[in-house]
């Protein structure tokens, strides 16, 4: 028999006391997504789901096991405890994550918006429509490719038998579409993206003109001589390549070998332009939420501040091997992740960025992100996309060349910082970097 959440849970910690485990902790996380697709005015897709996960921790015998399910049933409760006992029995290291009482106080923050739940799957898909509408232009060398639709929410509960009993719900919605252009032999593809916390928000007018835009520009750039140039890195491409070197900043992987900034609280990492932050309260951002995976209170805190490395991020478990306190930045299973990730933005628009650069590389695009980049070393070689500048303006779109660098190194070369802070459908966001120079391979 299906059980609601709190039924379910109360049965649980029951059930887990009279087998002699205690305390009990139940994280449950429960997911609703909507995804619709059109491709040149034919619905293609249309796809709801739900799902739910619960882990249940407890400690037994001073070790701490651990057990999951998709399914809230009366038989789930003595699967679930009988999970943790085996699981506690294996346990050969007396470094775990403990279950702890609430901290005191917790902040306020939103990121639920009664706009996105309440949106019916036949304005998701009307929307779709729309933009698929929108991308149809008179330029003969530009075809509609695929739109899409998508729309998501989560509620994490998080209780023990400590006192601790949390929950927060978050959604938000997005809009994509993508176009091809095509000139004899030569094709691109271009791509907008809007998201946000309403219908109101994604612009179907707007999201295919950027599109057609994107594709266009593709079409015409041409390949890039192999140099060292300065590089104007455009927010999204600087914002992806944060996303893929941000595991640098957890003291997990810092006290497992996995970066290399172990030790070096207090030392110049960056450029004194650079203030690197990690916001869990930031209104409306994606990843905002008032406590972590074990219910420790978040709060906002510069990891780079001025360029100086003030903290890497813990949960309890790492803290307390460091001999500090978490940060609040504990993401389950033991891993410690940033929530809303961002470069502080600067006072430079994109224009004066550019400008202050002279000739070079205004880098739009990277790829290859995954194969490319050494998480470790801070290592990367990506294919990518861009302009070339030239006394400070745009004079060709440029592509199939591989820009080399290394992003520790990086940071330290950053000379500007611009005001054009960006999220794309994403917690990690970053404005446009002026970067001393990278090494281009192109023709």
């Amino acid at each position: 028999m299906e059980l609601n959440l709190s039924q379910f849970i109360t049965r649980l910690f029951a059930a887990a006391q009279a087998a002699g485990i205690a305390p009990a902790e139940a994280a449950c996380s429960q997911n609703d997504s909507f995804n619709t697709r059109v491709r040149r005015g034919e619905l293609e897709s249309y796809q709801v789901s739900e799902r739910i996960s619960l882990t249940l921790r407890g400690q037994v015998g001073g070790r701490i096991g651990t057990a999951n399910t998709q399914a809230l049933t009366e038989e789930s409760i003595p699967m679930l405890v009988q999970g943790v006992l085996d699981s506690a029995a294996l346990i050969e290291t007396d470094e775990q994550d403990a279950i702890l009482p609430p901290d005191e106080q917790y902040a306020q923050v939103c990121n639920y918006s009664d706009a996105v739940s309440s949106a019916t799957a036949e304005q998701k898909i009307a929307l779709a429509r729309e933009m698929d509408r929108n991308l149809k232009s008179d330029d003969a060398r530009l075809t509609p490719d695929v739109c899409a639709v998508i729309s998501a929410e989560e509620t994490f509960t998080l209780k023990n038998t400590l006192g601790l009993d949390l929950s927060h719900s978050s959604n938000m919605i997005c809009a994509m579409a993508s176009s091809i252009a095509r000139d004899g032999d030569h094709a691109s593809v271009g791509s907008g993206l809007r998201w946000g916390y309403g219908l109101d928000a994604l612009k179907a007018d707007e999201i295919a003109a950027e599109c057609n835009k994107d594709a266009l520009l593709k079409l015409e750039a041409e390949r890039m001589k192999s140099g060292v140039y300065p590089v104007v890195i455009k927010n999204t491409a600087m914002a992806d390549l944060l996303t893929t070197f941000c595991g640098i900043f957890s003291a997990d992987n810092a006290q497992k070998g996995l970066s290399l900034l172990a030790g070096r609280e207090g030392e110049a990492i960056a450029s004194a332009s650079v203030t690197l932050t990690d916001d869990p309260l930031m209104p409306w951002g994606m990843a905002s939420c008032p406590f972590d995976r074990e219910g420790a209170a978040t709060y906002t805190k510069n990891i780079i501040d001025g360029g100086v490395l003030k903290t890497l991020l813990h949960n309890r478990k790492t803290a307390k091997k460091a001999g500090c306190k978490t940060t609040g930045n504990a993401a389950g299973a033991g891993k410690v992740a940033p929530s809303n990730l961002f470069i502080k933005p600067g006072e430079l628009t994109l224009d004066e960025l550019l400008s202050n650069l002279g000739d070079g590389l205004y880098l739009t695009e990277v790829s290859g992100l995954h194969a490319g980049a050494n998480p470790i070393s801070g290592d990367f070689s990506l294919l990518s996309r861009g302009f070339e500048i030239k006394g400070g303006k745009i004079v060709r779109a440029v592509e199939e060349f591989t820009v080399a660098g290394n992003f520790y190194q990086l940071l330290k070369d950053i000379t500007g910082v611009g005001s054009d802070l960006y999220f794309e459908a994403s917690p990690i966001g970053s404005p446009a970097v002026l970067v001393k120079s990278l090494s281009v391979a192109g023709e």
